[in-house]
């Protein structure tokens, strides 16, 4: 009978010491969530309805304003077309057609040129072989690639880019003298170019399609 009163002692003095403690708020306890009917009404947002897209801008840098409506055609018929991607494969063409006619290299003008530029192109090569000249030239460097005109035709678009550009150029004879230029001045050049492609066609290549300079 004592141990049962001990024991029953001992319980009691427990549950007042954790009422002691847990019954006790500290300030740093987090509020019960309130009851559904308690809590004050949400105001209601206003569900909008998502924005269609806006039709993707033109780029104005390096592009003149008579060429916006042609590339804004170009963009409608492919809108995949990207004015950036272009003036970098332009760049790049531009280089690669210049190398390839220095060098004579009349296949790979093939590839980069249609037709009637590749024919004037092969023409001057001729006339250099028998002339006996070697072309020993270097593009420095593009300082700049500009839209200047645009405008489809049909399917046929075309791409006009004005190149400004410093070009180190020389002249040997066939024993490797210089007949003219040097590679230590280079000369400022501006040539514009044309570039045309079959819009929605399999070739996703533009070609040269004319020269002329600035």
């Amino acid at each position: 009978m004592f141990y049962v009163v001990l024991l029953a002692m001992v319980a009691g003095f427990l549950a007042m010491r954790l009422y002691s403690v847990l019954g006790k708020r500290t300030g740093h306890e987090q509020p019960l969530p309130r009851a559904a009917e308690d809590r004050p009404a949400l105001a209601a947002v206003p569900r909008t309805v998502d924005a269609a897209p806006e039709p993707r801008e033109i780029a104005s840098r390096n592009i003149e304003l008579r060429a916006e409506a042609g590339l804004r055609s170009i963009v409608a018929a492919e809108p995949g077309f990207d004015v950036s991607q272009f003036l970098e494969g332009a760049q790049a063409a531009y280089r690669m057609v210049l190398e390839a006619f220095w060098k004579g290299d009349e296949e790979q003008l093939g590839y980069l040129a249609e037709d009637d530029v590749r024919a004037a192109f092969a023409d001057a090569i001729a006339a250099r072989i028998e002339a006996g000249e070697v072309l020993d030239n270097r593009l420095v460097s593009i300082e700049r690639a500009m839209i200047s005109d645009a405008g489809v035709s049909g399917r046929d678009a075309r791409i006009t880019v004005r190149f400004d550009a410093d070009i180190a150029a020389v002249t040997r004879d066939g024993e490797g003298n210089v007949l003219a230029g040097s590679l230590t001045d280079a000369v400022e050049t501006h040539d514009v170019w044309t570039f045309a492609r079959t819009l929605k066609s399999n070739d996703p290549n533009w070609k040269l399609a004319d020269t002329d300079e600035a």
